[in-house]
């Protein structure tokens, strides 16, 4: 049996891993003082460390991301899709419905609302290739898009995400970061190397959580200045964030079934609204035809498209929006991946890669195509203006976009409520995310520390807006996305360590009925209760 995690008291949080929780606390506030008391500095050293990253690694990013993709689709035809995250017996806890619910709100939500229309258009007006403005503009603009939010990101989730379901439902190991590494580091998991592993997961999941809820709070500002006219800005957004980050903490206290799920749900419901009402009032043929073409034309370049770094051009459109979204999806990763895993419990691999992989990016698609397709279709027609609302503020494309179609008072609404609900999800599955880590694996951890999280979230994303608005909250995502990118790639060569001791047929009838359940540890909770 492998060592547990040593969970220390520490003041009023009563089952925290000591050095996880104060290193990465530490870390997140020394953060936080740095850029509320030097905010101008702070704003020139992001700018700048975004750029160096770009110019260094950005075909590190390009390469990566893609082997993640091939990684996963060659793991699904293996022998090893059979595989059950758990024990022979155990049955999925949640219906396809919920389970899909959960995936689709933390894996993309608020991104997905703030950028299925700026994208776009932005691509439409100033295209990676080619002359912007024009139809063949149009074409590439949502064949782009699909790529951004397409096979690459989930792919980068599923390994994170698969990884820990592996190692903590199979092999009884705690649900943390650390675990994924038990075949190459054993019990060592448990002292300084699993430490570390778990304070980059912190640091990480902390600044691409930011990164969203710093992205939500704009749109929604936003929304409210095309409802009510409040007027848009750093003291308004900050509020907002107070707000909904209140909700939020409200949310992580109910815990998983009562606040996360239920939210989740009520997304999903929210959201189909929303994109029926657009596909039946909006241009349908269009749309429909938007869809078809460019996940044909996706797929069609899909490998054109994942190995380009423009070189030769250097008109550095690629650091500003691909490795952009590359390192934003890895800092996502220990957030989305956990999140995924704890939701996952019983399902095959097979099951759980054609579930994550396919499922939400057929719904982001078919977003994009709805959403993206309405405004290209009105600018294509000369009749709206939301190339220039994009210009001048990307976070009103939404909103102008609706102006165009009727019962526009209605949706306006309605999608302001779509993008609080996503953003309450985005933090309190933040939180518990970060809680299981700092706590060790627990995968119930206090409420009390829930809430510390929650509100430490909430703070990360007013200093990133007050220290650069939008160009802070995507250096943040990139530079927190490098590190953990190193840990993703060990993991996949760990998991293949891990899968490759399992039987032929792990759990199908021709495992021997008496043979002795094999493990890598087991973790006891009771100590904590």
């Amino acid at each position: 049996m492998a060592a547990k995690v040593k969970v220390s008291p520490l003041w009023a949080f009563p089952r925290v891993s000591l050095p996880v929780f104060t290193v990465a606390g530490a870390l997140i506030m020394a953060f936080i003082i740095y850029g509320a008391v030097f905010t101008e500095n702070a704003s020139t050293t992001f700018t700048n460390v975004q750029d160096f990253i770009v110019e260094t690694f950005g075909w590190y990013y390009t390469l990566v991301v893609t082997f993640f993709l091939g990684f996963v689709i060659w793991l699904l035809f293996s022998r090893f899709g059979d595989v059950r995250l758990g024990d022979p017996d155990d049955e999925p806890q949640h219906s396809y419905m919920a389970w899909f619910a959960m995936l689709f709100s933390a894996g993309m939500g608020i991104g997905l609302l703030f950028w299925s229309i700026a994208e776009p258009i932005s691509h439409y007006m100033q295209p990676p290739i080619g002359e912007g403005e024009t139809r063949q503009a149009a074409e590439l603009a949502m064949r782009t898009t699909f790529f951004h939010w397409g096979l690459h990101a989930w792919a980068v989730y599923i390994v994170v995400g698969l990884s820990l379901a592996y190692f903590g439902f199979r092999h009884k190991l705690p649900l943390t970061i650390r675990s994924a590494f038990y075949p190459l580091l054993g019990d060592a998991i448990y002292r300084w190397p699993g430490h570390l592993i778990d304070i980059l997961a912190v640091f990480g999941t902390m600044f691409g959580v930011a990164t969203s809820l710093g992205l939500g709070v704009i749109q929604i500002n936003a929304g409210l200045g095309a409802i009510f006219g409040i007027e848009q800005g750093p003291h308004v957004q900050l509020m907002l964030i107070g707000g909904i980050t209140f909700l939020a903490t409200m949310s992580v206290v109910a815990g998983l079934n009562k606040g996360i799920k239920r939210l989740s749900v009520l997304n999903i419901w929210l959201s189909a609204f929303l994109l029926l009402f657009l596909l039946m009032l909006g241009p349908t043929l269009f749309i429909l035809d938007v869809f078809v073409e460019s996940t044909g034309r996706y797929l069609d370049n899909l490998i054109q498209m994942s190995l380009w770094t423009d070189a030769i051009r250097s008109s550095g459109w690629t650091g500003d929006w691909t490795i952009f979204y590359w390192g934003w999806w890895i800092a996502w990763s220990p957030f989305v991946g956990m999140f995924i895993a704890r939701v996952s419990r019983g399902r095959t691999i097979r099951e759980f890669i054609l579930g994550v992989l396919f499922a939400p990016v057929l719904a982001t698609f078919v977003w994009i195509s709805i959403f993206g397709g309405t405004a290209l279709h009105i600018e294509l027609m000369g009749t709206g203006g939301i190339a220039a609302a994009v210009d001048n503020n990307v976070a009103t494309a939404l909103y102008v976009t609706l102006e165009q179609l009727p019962l526009a008072q209605v949706t306006t609404i309605v999608a302001t409520l779509v993008i609080m609900t996503y953003f309450v999800t985005s933090s309190d599955s933040g939180s518990l995310v970060i809680d299981m880590l700092t706590a060790g694996g627990d995968p119930n951890p206090p409420r009390i520390q829930r809430v510390f999280w929650a509100v430490l979230e909430g703070v990360v994303a007013s200093i990133l807006l007050v220290a650069g608005g939008l160009n802070a909250l995507q250096s943040a995502a990139i530079s927190s996305g490098l590190p953990f990118s190193l840990i993703i790639l060990v993991m996949c060569y760990s998991l293949v360590k891990g899968l490759r001791s399992e039987p032929i047929y792990p759990d199908r009838e021709e495992r021997e009925p008496d043979a002795p359940e094999k493990t890598m540890g087991k973790t006891d909770y009771s100590h904590m209760e």
